[in-house]
């Protein structure tokens, strides 16, 4: 659900080659999450194996990200922790949704009507524990580090690159500029069709021209509704926000947002992990191909070629343990 600030950000495209050479935070629930949803046969189902487990977010993982290790970025995926309480309510809404969602998916294959059941089927996408650790297994098999959140991931990666250990951040949710994320980067990891471009947003670039400070953000994320206050305060949308923010008159609001100073300071002192490490090392080849080819049944001619992708060596000429 996140924060709608689509009509306040600063943005500009830019093409992936643009971030050759940058280490790039990613949000990884945000992209699996993508991964889960549109990566599905024409009738909705995700893909699966022989076993039925499903395998849409590790055919995700595998070679959207390849297509960035090839433009020359290094990703580094964060993972989401234990949410806020102040979550509970937006996260029980999320179930909602997907139970209707599965209701309705189920009456449209009833009816034979796929397109209508791949449409809701997206809508009923659960990351499950099993799927969290296979995706880290697989991650650092690609030879990227992933780092765990003690709570909110896109205020992990905003501390990161606020340290200067990555670039930018890359999510789709604009709460991560709450999180006063110096760089937010859209669109990094969906599919490459012309019309989506990649947006990059600069946090200094956008407080400056909108005359606020990331205090005077956070106010105007919290008067339209983040995932701590959903809905926000009745009637204030983000233009009416902006105008509040900017005049400084946060002050009659505050009493309208249930536990103001609690919230506001979940965005700007956000629990965040300090202890973490982010190494790039080679792709461990046999444990790309245990992964997806001995216990999932990926093609093992289309898995070669995605690794020689990444490696720039053919697997069949060479010995494995070149690759470790």
């Amino acid at each position: 659900m996140g924060v709608n600030l689509k009509d306040l950000v600063i943005k500009r495209n830019i093409e992936l080659n643009d971030l050759a050479g940058k280490k790039i935070a990613i949000d990884a629930y945000n992209v699996i999450y993508q991964f889960l949803s549109t990566i599905r046969q024409y009738d909705g189902t995700p893909l699966m194996d022989k076993n039925g487990n499903v395998t849409s977010h590790l055919s995700g993982l595998f070679y959207r990200t390849i297509n960035l290790m090839e433009a020359g970025i290094l990703p580094a995926f964060v993972f989401d922790g234990k949410a806020p309480i102040e979550k509970q309510a937006v996260q029980e809404a999320r179930r909602e949704i997907r139970e209707t969602a599965r209701e309705k998916q189920q009456e449209a294959l009833e009816r034979g009507d796929k397109e209508e059941a791949r449409k809701y089927a997206q809508q009923t996408s659960r990351l499950t524990p099993g799927m969290i650790q296979e995706a880290k297994e697989l991650i650092r098999a690609m030879g990227l580090p992933w780092v765990q959140a003690l709570s909110e991931g896109e205020a992990q990666a905003s501390y990161m690159c606020n340290k200067g250990d990555v670039w930018a951040v890359a999510s789709q949710d604009y709460d991560t500029l709450l999180f006063a994320a110096p760089r937010l980067i859209r669109n990094l990891s969906v599919s490459r069709k012309p019309e989506v471009k990649i947006e990059l947003i600069d946090l200094t670039e956008m407080l400056t021209k909108l005359q606020l400070d990331i205090s005077g953000l956070v106010d105007i994320g919290l008067l339209v509704g983040t995932d701590y206050n959903v809905g926000g305060v009745s009637g204030i949308g983000p233009k009416n926000a902006l105008k509040i923010a900017q005049e400084h008159k946060m002050k009659q609001y505050e009493a309208k947002i249930i536990s103001y100073t609690t919230l506001k300071n979940l965005f700007l002192q956000p629990i965040v992990n300090k202890d973490y490490e982010l190494n790039w090392i080679a792709p461990n080849v046999k444990k790309i191909k245990e992964i997806l080819v001995e216990r999932h049944g990926f093609a093992e001619d289309r898995i070669d070629a995605a690794i020689k992708r990444m490696t720039g060596r053919d697997v069949k000429q060479k010995g494995l343990g070149d690759y470790l």
